[in-house]
């Protein structure tokens, strides 16, 4: 069955008409001013509405034993929670740590996703190591179309490379053609702050900000965009917060460096007093790189309007209060990740065009457009005939306010409780087929495809 969207204000990266958008067998069709619906066409009227491709979330945890505990969310409940929220492709980071084999990390984290996501996914590959079969196994994970890696300066002994290990896996990447994603901050540096603050009996969540300041990422992202340089590789920066940072990528950028930049929504909307609220509260905030500083936010506002800022997506890592708790009586074991998958879109058209200075061509570029460019998925972030009939209709004039019964995530808290917000997806399709309808979930659990993709780098 065809699906026709009429009377909608189509916005992309570039334009902004009216038209309406005829799909079928999976993909956009026709665009123009008053089509027909054949018969049996199901007719979703967006009048008054916007009318986006499908957001695309580049960064996501869902499947991660991390800290002692593992993430809440399963492939089923994160899509559902996507979709809710716009966003209609993924793409999650496969984690295993030093101690595990990489190939057989990354079977795992494919047999969990599949049949499992109700959207379109794909992963980065972390490399949390470099050994004799490193290569040889990257290559096959390659081969199978997973186009990028993940590398961490930071969780030393754990995800964290030594600096011969990145090197080897940037020469790597360069022969392959596909691109770096790096977690950037300085492991040794945030190693000693964590024990000097812990030595002292400052155990709480409000430390976790300064044993990761601002300094320890911009160090990290200046050293990873060095490796860069030094090896011709292309990289990309997960979750940059802070000024020094930005402009240590920026300074690479000039210096023609291939270096894209992420932030996501959190450092956004939160500041580091929200780690700080007292009686252990704070932990709910506490993710890494830490939240900073407010004035941090101007700088990446201001970045992301000018297009300094590539993508904003979310780390998505959600956990229960009680896994929280596991670091009561020391910040260093909290586990670190905010839930945010269902809220990046909405808090980003709501702090960032609605009530900013953002426009809508940009929110769609930087939440949708530049990852499906940057990672290569060539028929998503796009409104055109032969595109993947990802859509998104959007009320702009709905009002409300985040709670935890409209939460769709798999743990016990939301980050956003309170937020105010400015419009809501009320239509959204994966592929051409209807996964949100009115507001509420309809789709099919079974549904996501592994997006394999081409390196081009």
């Amino acid at each position: 069955m065809g699906i026709l969207i009429k009377n909608g204000r189509v916005i992309t990266a570039n334009d902004d008409y009216e038209a309406d958008i005829y799909c079928e067998d999976e993909q956009i069709t026709t665009i123009g001013p008053n089509l027909d619906a054949p018969a049996g066409t199901e007719v979703i009227d967006a009048s008054g509405k916007y009318v986006f491709p499908g957001f695309i979330d580049p960064h996501v945890h869902i499947h991660l034993p991390f800290m002692g505990t593992f993430a809440k969310d399963t492939h089923s409940t994160a899509s559902i929670a996507a979709l809710y929220g716009g966003t209609t492709t993924y793409i999650e980071m496969v984690c295993p740590n030093r101690t595990e084999d990489t190939l057989e990390g990354y079977k795992l984290w494919k047999g969990m996703a599949e049949g499992k996501s109700a959207c379109d996914y794909t992963f980065h590959m972390a490399v949390s190591k470099f050994d004799d079969k490193t290569a040889e196994q990257l290559r096959e994970i390659v081969a199978d179309g997973i186009a990028s890696f993940k590398v961490f300066l930071a969780y030393k002994g754990f995800f964290g490379v030594e600096d011969d290990e990145l090197f080897a896996t940037l020469k790597l990447a360069k022969e392959l053609g596909v691109i770096t994603t790096a977690h950037c901050e300085n492991a040794e540096l945030v190693a000693r702050l964590c024990d000097q603050l812990l030595s002292e009996g400052k155990t709480g969540p409000e430390w976790h900000e300064p044993s990761r300041p601002i300094q320890v990422e911009a160090e990290g992202t200046g050293h990873f965009a060095s490796f860069l340089e030094m090896t011709g590789a292309a990289g990309y920066v997960v979750h940059l917060s802070c000024e020094a940072a930005l402009m240590e990528a920026v300074d690479a950028k000039l210096r023609g460096v291939e270096l894209y930049i992420e932030s996501v929504i959190p450092h956004f909307c939160f500041d580091k007093t929200f780690a700080e609220r007292p009686n252990f509260e704070g932990a709910k905030w506490v993710m890494s790189p830490p939240l900073r500083e407010k004035s941090n936010q101007k700088a990446l506002w201001d970045g992301l309007k000018m297009g300094l800022i590539d993508t904003v997506a979310t780390d998505h890592c959600p956990f229960d209060l009680e896994q929280k708790d596991l670091g009561r009586d020391a910040f260093t074991a909290i586990p670190n990740g905010i839930p945010a998958i269902g809220d990046r879109v909405n808090m980003l058209y709501t702090y960032g065009v609605s009530r900013g200075a953002l426009s809508l061509q940009r929110f769609v570029e930087s939440a949708s457009t530049k990852a499906a460019e940057i990672f290569g998925l060539t028929q998503k972030g796009r409104i055109a005939v032969g595109a993947d009939a990802d859509l998104v209709v959007f009320d702009p004039s709905y009002r409300g306010v985040v709670t935890m019964k409209d939460h769709h995530v798999n743990n016990d808290y939301s980050g956003f409780e309170g937020f105010e917000q400015d419009g809501k997806a009320t239509h959204v399709t994966v592929r051409g087929q209807v996964a949100i309808r009115d507001g509420v979930f309809v789709g099919d659990t079974t549904r996501g495809q592994l997006i394999r993709r081409k390196p081009t780098y």
